[in-house]
Protein backbone atom coordinates (compact mmCIF):
# COMPACT_ATOMS: atom_id res chain seq x y z
CA UNK A 1 0.00 0.00 0.00
CA UNK A 2 1.80 3.17 -0.88
CA UNK A 3 2.09 5.90 1.96
CA UNK A 4 -0.09 8.94 1.09
CA UNK A 5 -0.23 12.49 2.43
CA UNK A 6 -3.08 14.58 3.78
CA UNK A 7 -3.59 16.40 0.53
CA UNK A 8 -3.68 13.00 -1.83
CA UNK A 9 -5.23 10.08 0.32
CA UNK A 10 -5.39 7.11 -1.19
CA UNK A 11 -8.56 6.46 -0.42
CA UNK A 12 -11.15 9.03 -0.64
CA UNK A 13 -14.30 6.90 1.02
CA UNK A 14 -13.79 4.13 4.01
CA UNK A 15 -15.84 2.50 5.98
CA UNK A 16 -15.08 1.93 9.72
CA UNK A 17 -16.70 -1.36 11.39
CA UNK A 18 -15.71 -1.56 15.22
CA UNK A 19 -18.19 -4.03 17.50
CA UNK A 20 -20.09 -2.77 20.17
CA UNK A 21 -17.46 -4.26 22.55
CA UNK A 22 -14.85 -1.72 21.42
CA UNK A 23 -16.93 1.15 23.49
CA UNK A 24 -16.74 -0.93 26.73
CA UNK A 25 -13.25 -0.22 27.78
CA UNK A 26 -12.61 -2.31 30.75
CA UNK A 27 -16.05 -2.68 31.55
CA UNK A 28 -18.07 -6.02 31.44
CA UNK A 29 -20.76 -3.74 29.53
CA UNK A 30 -22.40 -0.61 28.65
CA UNK A 31 -20.14 2.30 27.12
CA UNK A 32 -17.22 3.52 28.74
CA UNK A 33 -17.31 7.84 27.67
CA UNK A 34 -13.58 7.77 27.86
CA UNK A 35 -13.34 5.50 25.26
CA UNK A 36 -15.97 6.56 23.00
CA UNK A 37 -13.91 9.63 22.98
CA UNK A 38 -10.61 8.17 22.28
CA UNK A 39 -11.97 6.52 19.22
CA UNK A 40 -13.73 9.44 17.92
CA UNK A 41 -10.44 11.36 18.23
CA UNK A 42 -9.11 8.38 15.74
CA UNK A 43 -11.71 9.00 13.38
CA UNK A 44 -11.46 12.76 13.46
CA UNK A 45 -7.00 12.67 12.27
CA UNK A 46 -8.76 10.22 9.29
CA UNK A 47 -11.50 12.91 8.87
CA UNK A 48 -9.00 15.96 9.34
CA UNK A 49 -7.48 14.34 5.95
CA UNK A 50 -10.20 14.61 3.64
CA UNK A 51 -11.12 11.17 3.40
CA UNK A 52 -15.29 10.32 3.70
CA UNK A 53 -15.61 8.28 6.62
CA UNK A 54 -18.70 5.59 7.27
CA UNK A 55 -19.05 3.70 10.02
CA UNK A 56 -21.23 0.35 11.21
CA UNK A 57 -21.40 -0.20 15.05
CA UNK A 58 -22.41 -3.40 17.10
CA UNK A 59 -24.09 -3.88 20.24
CA UNK A 60 -22.92 -6.26 21.78
CA UNK A 61 -21.97 -4.25 24.74
CA UNK A 62 -25.18 -3.07 25.22
CA UNK A 63 -27.64 -6.65 23.59
CA UNK A 64 -26.45 -9.34 21.58
CA UNK A 65 -29.60 -11.01 19.58
CA UNK A 66 -27.62 -14.60 19.13
CA UNK A 67 -27.02 -14.69 23.11
CA UNK A 68 -30.86 -13.32 23.80
CA UNK A 69 -32.08 -16.20 21.24
CA UNK A 70 -29.69 -18.94 23.19
CA UNK A 71 -31.08 -17.91 26.40
CA UNK A 72 -34.58 -18.98 25.11
CA UNK A 73 -35.79 -15.34 23.34
CA UNK A 74 -37.46 -15.72 19.91
CA UNK A 75 -34.55 -15.15 17.45
CA UNK A 76 -36.46 -12.33 15.66
CA UNK A 77 -37.57 -10.10 19.11
CA UNK A 78 -33.86 -10.72 20.10
CA UNK A 79 -32.02 -9.33 16.94
CA UNK A 80 -34.48 -6.48 16.45
CA UNK A 81 -33.24 -5.85 20.14
CA UNK A 82 -29.71 -6.00 18.90
CA UNK A 83 -30.87 -3.45 16.52
CA UNK A 84 -31.81 -0.71 18.58
CA UNK A 85 -28.59 -1.45 20.52
CA UNK A 86 -26.84 -0.26 17.65
CA UNK A 87 -28.46 3.30 17.64
CA UNK A 88 -27.50 3.75 20.87
CA UNK A 89 -23.83 3.21 20.27
CA UNK A 90 -24.73 5.15 16.90
CA UNK A 91 -26.20 8.25 18.96
CA UNK A 92 -23.02 7.98 21.48
CA UNK A 93 -20.86 8.18 18.75
CA UNK A 94 -21.85 11.15 17.08
CA UNK A 95 -22.05 12.96 20.38
CA UNK A 96 -18.20 12.18 20.94
CA UNK A 97 -17.67 13.50 17.21
CA UNK A 98 -19.63 16.62 17.21
CA UNK A 99 -17.61 17.43 20.43
CA UNK A 100 -14.98 17.22 18.53
CA UNK A 101 -16.48 19.36 15.56
CA UNK A 102 -16.92 16.90 13.44
CA UNK A 103 -20.07 16.60 11.61
CA UNK A 104 -22.21 13.44 11.79
CA UNK A 105 -25.44 11.82 11.01
CA UNK A 106 -26.50 8.68 12.15
CA UNK A 107 -28.82 6.72 9.59
CA UNK A 108 -31.16 4.04 10.60
CA UNK A 109 -32.17 1.20 8.96
CA UNK A 110 -35.27 1.18 11.00
CA UNK A 111 -36.97 4.34 11.01
CA UNK A 112 -37.31 6.24 14.05
CA UNK A 113 -37.52 9.82 13.25
CA UNK A 114 -36.90 11.37 16.39
CA UNK A 115 -33.87 10.44 17.14
CA UNK A 116 -31.63 9.91 13.96
CA UNK A 117 -32.58 9.63 9.70
CA UNK A 118 -33.88 6.91 7.70
CA UNK A 119 -31.65 5.62 5.78
CA UNK A 120 -32.10 6.97 1.87
CA UNK A 121 -29.07 5.80 -0.53
CA UNK A 122 -28.70 9.08 -2.48
CA UNK A 123 -29.18 11.33 0.63
CA UNK A 124 -26.41 9.89 3.01
CA UNK A 125 -24.10 9.56 -0.57
CA UNK A 126 -24.59 13.72 -0.33
CA UNK A 127 -23.52 13.96 3.13
CA UNK A 128 -20.69 11.79 2.58
CA UNK A 129 -19.86 14.66 -0.30
CA UNK A 130 -20.16 17.12 2.67
CA UNK A 131 -17.81 15.21 4.42
CA UNK A 132 -20.16 14.55 7.26
CA UNK A 133 -19.82 11.40 9.13
CA UNK A 134 -22.38 8.87 8.22
CA UNK A 135 -22.89 6.08 11.24
CA UNK A 136 -25.30 3.31 9.89
CA UNK A 137 -27.02 1.92 12.34
CA UNK A 138 -29.75 -0.72 13.34
CA UNK A 139 -28.00 -3.13 10.74
CA UNK A 140 -29.36 -3.95 8.02
CA UNK A 141 -32.89 -3.78 9.04
CA UNK A 142 -33.30 -7.51 8.83
CA UNK A 143 -33.37 -10.24 11.64
CA UNK A 144 -30.69 -12.75 11.11
CA UNK A 145 -28.07 -10.85 9.42
CA UNK A 146 -25.07 -8.94 11.76
CA UNK A 147 -23.56 -6.08 11.37
CA UNK A 148 -20.50 -7.08 9.92
CA UNK A 149 -22.50 -8.09 6.71
CA UNK A 150 -24.26 -4.59 7.31
CA UNK A 151 -21.24 -2.72 6.95
CA UNK A 152 -20.04 -4.60 3.84
CA UNK A 153 -23.37 -3.85 2.54
CA UNK A 154 -23.66 -0.12 3.55
CA UNK A 155 -19.92 0.17 1.68
CA UNK A 156 -20.81 -1.42 -1.08
CA UNK A 157 -23.86 0.56 -1.42
CA UNK A 158 -21.52 3.73 -0.35
CA UNK A 159 -18.72 2.70 -3.58
CA UNK A 160 -16.30 2.67 -0.29
CA UNK A 161 -13.15 1.75 -1.46
CA UNK A 162 -12.25 -0.28 1.73
CA UNK A 163 -13.30 -1.53 4.94
CA UNK A 164 -11.17 -1.45 7.71
CA UNK A 165 -12.11 -3.54 10.53
CA UNK A 166 -11.09 -2.25 13.57
CA UNK A 167 -10.30 -5.42 16.28
CA UNK A 168 -8.36 -5.71 19.84
CA UNK A 169 -5.32 -7.71 18.07
CA UNK A 170 -3.86 -6.59 15.11
CA UNK A 171 -4.82 -8.45 12.09
CA UNK A 172 -6.20 -11.93 11.26
CA UNK A 173 -4.42 -15.24 12.73
CA UNK A 174 -4.53 -18.80 12.33
CA UNK A 175 -5.95 -19.27 15.80
CA UNK A 176 -6.89 -17.04 18.67
CA UNK A 177 -3.64 -15.24 19.82
CA UNK A 178 -5.19 -14.76 23.48
CA UNK A 179 -5.40 -18.07 23.88
CA UNK A 180 -2.42 -19.26 21.88
CA UNK A 181 1.11 -18.00 21.60
CA UNK A 182 2.48 -19.64 18.62
CA UNK A 183 -0.61 -18.20 17.13
CA UNK A 184 0.36 -16.82 13.31
CA UNK A 185 -0.36 -13.68 12.15
CA UNK A 186 -1.29 -13.36 8.19
CA UNK A 187 -0.62 -9.89 6.19
CA UNK A 188 -2.29 -11.13 3.52
CA UNK A 189 -4.98 -13.55 3.10
CA UNK A 190 -7.80 -13.74 0.55
CA UNK A 191 -11.53 -14.23 1.08
CA UNK A 192 -11.95 -18.00 0.10
CA UNK A 193 -9.07 -18.59 2.98
CA UNK A 194 -10.80 -16.86 5.10
CA UNK A 195 -14.30 -18.81 4.82
CA UNK A 196 -12.66 -22.32 3.87
CA UNK A 197 -10.22 -22.13 7.39
CA UNK A 198 -12.53 -19.97 9.45
CA UNK A 199 -10.80 -17.52 10.74
CA UNK A 200 -13.47 -15.37 12.03
CA UNK A 201 -12.69 -12.38 10.41
CA UNK A 202 -16.55 -11.69 9.50
CA UNK A 203 -19.28 -13.98 9.21
CA UNK A 204 -19.63 -15.93 5.93
CA UNK A 205 -21.97 -13.69 4.01
CA UNK A 206 -19.67 -10.76 4.99
CA UNK A 207 -16.64 -12.13 3.85
CA UNK A 208 -19.10 -13.78 0.57
CA UNK A 209 -20.34 -10.04 -0.21
CA UNK A 210 -16.76 -8.59 -0.09
CA UNK A 211 -15.36 -10.93 -1.79
CA UNK A 212 -18.81 -10.71 -4.74
CA UNK A 213 -17.89 -6.94 -5.38
CA UNK A 214 -14.01 -7.28 -4.23
CA UNK A 215 -14.41 -4.76 -1.66
CA UNK A 216 -10.83 -5.57 0.66
CA UNK A 217 -10.91 -5.69 4.20
CA UNK A 218 -8.40 -4.33 6.66
CA UNK A 219 -8.35 -6.03 10.08
CA UNK A 220 -6.37 -3.60 12.08
CA UNK A 221 -6.10 -3.18 16.30
CA UNK A 222 -8.49 -0.41 17.74
CA UNK A 223 -6.03 -0.38 20.50
CA UNK A 224 -3.16 0.86 18.75
CA UNK A 225 -3.03 4.94 18.87
CA UNK A 226 -2.96 6.17 16.01
CA UNK A 227 -3.67 3.28 14.26
CA UNK A 228 -6.40 4.24 12.17
CA UNK A 229 -4.21 7.10 10.29
CA UNK A 230 -0.96 4.82 10.60
CA UNK A 231 -2.62 2.17 8.06
CA UNK A 232 -3.35 5.18 5.91
CA UNK A 233 0.28 6.10 5.26
CA UNK A 234 1.41 2.10 4.86
CA UNK A 235 2.32 1.79 8.51
CA UNK A 236 1.46 -0.27 11.37
CA UNK A 237 0.53 -3.72 11.65
CA UNK A 238 -2.62 -5.31 10.05
CA UNK A 239 -3.86 -8.16 7.99
CA UNK A 240 -4.87 -7.19 4.18
CA UNK A 241 -8.10 -9.46 3.28
CA UNK A 242 -8.48 -9.41 -0.75
CA UNK A 243 -8.44 -11.41 -4.05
Amino acid sequence: MPPIDSSAPTFKRVMLKISGEALMGEQAYGLHPPTVERIANEIKTVHDLGVEICMVIGGGNIFRGLQGSAQGMERTTADYMGMLATVMNALAMQSALESLDVFTRVISAIPMDQVCEPYIRRRAVRHLEKKRVCIFAAGTGNPYFTTDTAATLRASEMACQVIFKGTKVDGVYDKDPEKYADALRYDDVSYNDVLAKRLGVMDASAIALARDNRLPIIVFSLDEPGGFKGILAGEGTYTTVSE
